[in-house]
């Protein structure tokens, strides 16, 4: 794969990426001129599937990277940033200069699957929807699950914490789209994929899967908004 003159660089940085739809995203970004950097929270895991990578397609270390993170750890968020910074001086993938965020969510986490009317309420509520209020209702499953009135409160009909983390997932998107408006920030759902996270119960291939977030994160700005949800490619609501 020929390498990309340092002008025309676009980089990537895929959490949690060490297996599954995340390492497929990787590999489809890299085959596309992309510089990837994979992370994950395991380093040895990490830096196993970066190698694998590297081998299956044939690219340089500067095409593909690993870099350590937990996104739950401020100190590790932090080192990456600077990597980030020292590298290659930007994180963004460039397409006439317009830096976009693609958050891979779930159908499982539109808003029609949280029951909880309060928190529906909430969450259905762009334009007063801030990160407090989608911490108080994190904050208040939590309590639940600890109080286990889960069930008595009708948060959803199954997979709770599942359906409520995408529906927050989704409404944090809305919250930086509307506080950045010169990113590209939206939600994808790439399908029931095959992952290690079902036992390989889905009914699309990692590729098939990975295909919807890499298409949103390569699109040439003017064909996307921002601030939207898509199920798989597309347009769907929250």
């Amino acid at each position: 794969m020929a390498e990309e003159t340092p002008r025309f660089c676009r980089y990537a940085v895929v959490t949690g990426a060490n297996r599954g739809i995340g390492l497929e995203i990787c590999r489809q970004l890299v085959s596309k001129g992309v510089k990837v950097v994979l992370t994950s929270r395991d380093e040895k895991r990490g830096l196993e599937a970066v190698e694998t990578l590297k081998k299956e397609i044939g690219v340089s270390d500067q095409s593909l990277v690993f870099h350590q993170l937990d996104v739950s750890d401020p100190t590790s968020i932090t080192s990456l940033a600077e990597f980030v910074k020292t590298q290659f001086g930007k994180l963004d993938i460039l397409l006439s200069d317009s830096p976009r965020i693609v958050n891979v969510s779930s159908s499982m986490g539109k808003l029609k699957n949280v029951l909880n009317d309060w928190a529906k309420g909430i969450l259905s509520d762009a334009e007063k929807l801030t990160e407090e209020r989608i911490d108080e209702v994190i904050n208040q499953l939590l309590n639940d699950f600890k109080d286990g009135t889960v069930k008595t409160k009708n948060w959803a009909k199954f997979m709770s914490a599942y359906v409520v983390s995408k529906a927050a997932l989704n409404g944090y998107t809305r919250i930086i789209a509307k506080k950045h408006p010169w990113f590209l920030v939206n939600s994808v759902c790439p399908g029931f994929v095959k992952t290690d996270m079902n036992h390989k119960t889905g009914v699309l291939s990692v590729e098939e899967g990975a295909s919807s977030p890499v298409r949103l994160a390569l699109l040439p700005p003017q064909e996307i908004p921002s601030g939207c949800f898509f199920d798989r490619k597309q347009l769907s609501e929250f």
